[in-house]
This record gives C-alpha cells, structure tokens and sequence, in this order.
C-alpha cells in the first residue's frame, strides 16, 4: 500500500468567500488561517497553515485538489508515472508554491476537470489549532485532512489516472439503483490508512458541480452530535442526518454549503491496514441512518 500520499488541501472557487464563514467555523469547527499571498481565505483544521483555500470566482466548484508526498524523490516517481499513462506534469511557478506555503509543487489535469497539485514540505501555522466548536480537534496526522468525492462522466479515465498514476487502491465499491433508471456507482480509494481519501462516482451525464463533498473527522463521538445540533440551529441544508455508512463504519451527517457542495462531519470510521482483504460491492450507502432532513 502507497503510504506516501495523503490529502493536502482543496481549493475552492465561489462568488462569494464569505459566504462559507458561518458553514465552516461555526458549524463545522474550523479555525481561520492566514490569507494567502494573493489574498484567499485559508482554513485549518490542525496544525498545519491552510487545509481549504477559497478563492473569489464564477467555478462554484473546487478548482484544486492538493496531495502531499512524503518526499521529493516520490514527487518524481509520481511525476514520472502520471506522465508514462498520458499526463502532462508542470512544475509550480514560484507565485503558487508561496501561495499554497509549500517547498515544491507540480501540477497535471485530472479526467474530471480539477487541477492536482503533488506538493512537498506543506507548512505548519504560526499557531497551533484550537477551536471552542471542535474540542477534540480532528483526525488527521498521517492521513491528511479528510477525504474528498468527486462526480464524473469520465469515470474510467479517472480510476486510471488514480490508481496507475497516482497509486491508490480500491477499498471498496458502491453500486446501486439511486432513482429509476439511473444507476449509482462509486469506487472508494486509498492511499494510507483513512478508508478513502478520494471517492469516484460515476455521473449518468454532466453536473454542474463536480465536488459532491468533503469530510472531516473529528476525534471524539460527541462532537459529531454537537456539530450536528449547531447545523440544525442555521437554515442550511441538511441532506442525510445523522448515521453510520456501511462501507467505512463512519457516523456522520452531512450539511450543504451555501455553494452547493456538502460537507461531511463524521467521527470512528475504521482504517486501511497492509492486510485489507475486503474489497466488496456494497448495495447501500449505510448501515442506518444518513436520512434527508431538511432540503434547501
């Protein structure tokens, strides 16, 4: 199993930046980072100086997935790999690795139409993270950040591109009937011990959004149920209430940005060993729960 690899960061573009604020401090616990040098709004969710950077934009959509790799010398292998199977790969120019406060950085394309930056040397804040909302902080050391799922019409590109180009494996898969006549299929993939840092779904036909929803994890049970309470207290959206997903054992919620995208708060799911034999097609998405609340 690739254990030099984990989610680094996202990029966000929407009109309007602010307009996360509420969603993402108070409701989901984040702490503020600094601006960038050409003056994004950054958030954390550890130590480290930014995890989600929201630009100003028409996209709507993320922009950027970043991964951070253990070292230089896998950077090149990685490097090298994505463009033996067809992807060009750039090196960063000095403005963006200052804005994304790494040491190195290069970039390629992926299927689904989101630049991939493969990053060294992520940098540490200038303070260490506290947050009054998520006392118990969350789940990232060694496993990056959260996970992402994304959905595309260029599913088979995209497995591709992950696993021979970026070396992740399946953990599992998902396929179901979502509505009559249209048939949901996910792959779930990792690169370290979180069950999947990058999930893939088969689109029938082109979305408007291709970021369905991020995840965070929080380190104590409880925080889940708070955040969930403090989502409630707002009018945003909440697509599935609280449960626990079948294939990771994850409990979480989920609630819908201002933007459209969702944000996943979960707490326990289990991790991804040497040993992991259990790649299976599972027919739900979970074991209970996750029932829709309140639509926007």
């Amino acid at each position: 199993m690739r254990r030099d690899l984990e989610l680094a960061y996202i990029v966000l573009e929407v009109p309007e930046p602010s307009s996360l604020d509420g969603l993402f401090s108070d409701v989901v616990g984040l702490v503020r980072g600094e601006p960038t040098s050409g003056g994004a709004v950054t958030w954390r969710n550890d130590d480290r100086a930014q995890r989600i950077v929201v630009t100003a934009g028409p996209a709507n959509d993320a922009t950027s997935i970043g991964f951070e790799v253990s070292s230089d010398d896998a950077l090149e292998a990685m490097a090298t790999q994505l463009a033996a199977i067809g992807f060009d790969v750039v090196d960063g120019s000095d403005d963006e690795i200052r804005a994304r406060r790494v040491n190195r950085l290069v970039r390629t394309e992926a299927p689904w139409g989101m630049s991939i930056e493969l990053v060294t040397g992520l940098a540490s804040a200038s303070s260490p993270f506290v947050s009054d909302t998520m006392p118990s902080g969350f789940a990232t050391e060694g496993v990056g950040f959260g996970h992402v799922v994304v959905a595309t019409t260029n599913f088979d590109a995209a497995v591709q591109f992950a696993i021979e180009g970026l070396g992740m494996q399946r953990s599992d898969s998902l396929q179901m009937e979502l509505a009559p006549g249209i048939d949901l299929e996910v792959w779930f993939l990792h690169c370290n011990a979180r069950h999947h840092t990058l999930a893939l779904a088969r689109a029938p036909f082109e979305v408007p959004q291709r970021l369905h929803h991020i995840m965070v994890e929080t380190n104590d049970r409880d925080d889940v149920g708070a955040a969930f309470d403090r989502a409630w207290a707002t009018d945003l959206a909440i697509p599935n209430g609280l449960g626990r997903h079948d294939n990771d054992r994850m409990f979480s919620f989920y609630v819908q940005s201002p933007a459209g995208f969702q944000v996943e708060v979960g707490h326990g799911a289990r991790l991804v060993g040497e040993d992991w034999d259990d790649d299976r097609v599972y027919d739900r998405i979970s074991a209970w729960g996750h029932q829709p609340l309140r639509q926007s």
